[in-house]
């Protein structure tokens, strides 16, 4: 008896042993702001970057201010509908965009309080722009086919019809905490510096530390990224954190171990472990720069999502993670972990597209490449 008792124990042992259910503690924990739901709307960009813009005001200021991610959206239609008549039509236009467009609208147009700007339509208690590219293609394709006799001569009014009524007017000034403000002033108020920001990335297709327009669908207006080794991007990325700042990032998450629901990405080594692998540790692939670029190039690697880099955590083997805020919302039978997902470093290095941050945080070495 004692025997088979024994035997039993060292049976379950073995079993625990080689099931690791995740453990994670933290390593690096920055400010964020409360995660949030970009609702049906293609417009992670606008809510990710808001998001580290955010974390780089309380960086600056010692604030927690609630940005209008809508507003920056509202002006950023604008920009893609001149951008796709002007090149008649042959171009994309859909929802989505990247981390630079938030900077240049900063830029551009400043930005606002949420309080002031929620971007959700009258008596709506989500965001929904399903209808808004249909209606703006519809004016801007006539446009475009029949400019001399077209029903919508007149185009940029009709652009700025459907604008306001789907997401809101243009504000030119408000009142924020007894203060009168304009989007730009209120900008400069939480110390906002667009030129402080930049996008690195790292694909093999192009000579290292060179400056590039990366040729990608939602690069509508022509953002460059600064070229990196692979290891220098991940090398970049802890140093960043480790100095307190945080990142916007775009990457691929059209992976089945990439799992909201479990709050994990990662890269299982083996196909049989997929499932296994969004709950307990696996063994995961190793990623070069050559491995990464054909993925890129055969279209296995896109880039379809943008979210918040916040810290860093890791197993209870050591394996370290991205923390990465999402913006679909938290708290819900299909969203776990508080809305964060925490990504391996292989998976940062298969599907990262690319990251901007503030130049400020980044390696002196790095900063020197950067194009003035």
């Amino acid at each position: 008896m004692k025997k088979h008792f024994l035997s039993a124990i060292l049976f379950f042992t073995i079993i625990m042993i080689s099931a690791q259910v995740y453990e994670f503690e933290n390593v690096i924990d920055i400010e964020a702001s409360s995660v949030k739901s970009q609702g049906r709307t293609g417009t992670c960009w606008s809510f990710s970057t808001s998001s580290f813009i955010e974390s780089e005001v309380f960086m600056k200021t010692g604030k927690n201010i609630d940005l209008s991610e809508m507003y920056t959206v509202r002006n950023i239609y604008d920009d893609k509908a001149w951008n796709y008549v002007m090149r008649q039509g042959k171009s994309q236009f859909s929802e989505g965009g990247l981390a630079h467009d938030v900077i240049n609208s900063i830029r551009k147009n400043g930005i606002v309080p949420e309080t002031v700007f929620s971007g959700i339509k009258l008596n709506g208690k989500t965001y929904n722009h399903g209808n808004i590219i249909p209606a703006l293609k519809i004016v801007l394709d006539d446009y475009i086919k029949n400019d001399k006799d077209s029903k919508h001569p007149n185009w940029k009014k009709h652009v700025e019809k459907i604008l306001d009524n789907e997401i809101g007017k243009k504000l030119s000034k408000f009142t924020y905490e007894g203060i009168e403000y304009t989007p730009k002033s209120f900008a400069e108020s939480l110390k906002l510096n667009a030129d402080e920001y930049v996008t690195i990335t790292s694909f093999n297709h192009i000579p290292f530390y060179t400056n590039f327009i990366l040729s990608i669908p939602d690069n509508f207006s022509n953002g460059e990224m600064l070229n990196v080794p692979l290891n220098t991007l991940v090398e970049t990325v802890n140093y960043i954190l480790k100095n307190g700042y945080t990142i916007a990032l775009d990457v691929d998450v059209s992976e089945e171990t990439f799992s909201a629901k479990y709050g994990i990405a990662v890269l299982p080594k083996k196909d049989k472990n997929n499932s296994l692998s969004k709950t307990e540790i696996v063994n995961e692939i190793e990623v070069t720069q050559a491995f990464r670029q054909k993925e890129f190039e055969n279209f296995d690697t896109t880039d379809d999502h943008l979210m918040h880099i916040v810290g860093i955590v890791k197993d209870q083997k050591g394996n370290r993670y991205f923390k990465v805020k999402n913006s679909w919302g938290a708290n819900s039978d299909r969203i776990g972990n508080n809305g964060y997902v925490y990504m391996s470093v292989p998976y940062f290095k298969m599907k990262a597209i690319s990251i901007l941050v503030n130049k400020n945080a980044l390696p002196k070495n790095i900063q020197k490449k950067i194009k003035k």
